[in-house]
């Protein structure tokens, strides 16, 4: 599974901008990343189904940070940040982005 060797927050425009050690590199929306969140809240707790998030377009983030050697946790500004992108997330959510 490729990782990440660069993770660029691109906040004017709304984007990260992920480099994995395959050489593929990606621009994904912060709205895109919010929806698609990994976290118990966007993905259901419980066995239950995955919640649709809506009215996310302008949602920026305002921190990223490492959690091990293994993923990153999002801080967006509209005070989601319980979601852990682990690089297998990542690298998937890229390579379904369109």
């Amino acid at each position: 599974m490729p990782i990440p060797i660069d993770i660029k927050l691109l906040q004017k425009e709304r984007i990260v901008e992920l480099t994995f050690d395959n050489g593929q590199r990606y621009k994904l929306s912060c709205e895109y990343l919010r929806v698609n969140s990994p976290s118990a809240e966007v993905q259901g707790h419980g066995g239950r189904g995955k919640k649709m998030v809506i009215g996310k377009e302008q949602v920026n983030i305002t921190a990223i940070e490492p959690v091990g050697n293994y993923a990153v946790k999002l801080t967006f500004d509209d005070g989601h940040n319980t979601g852990i992108y682990s690089w297998e997330t990542l690298y998937k959510l890229a390579q379904d982005f369109k």
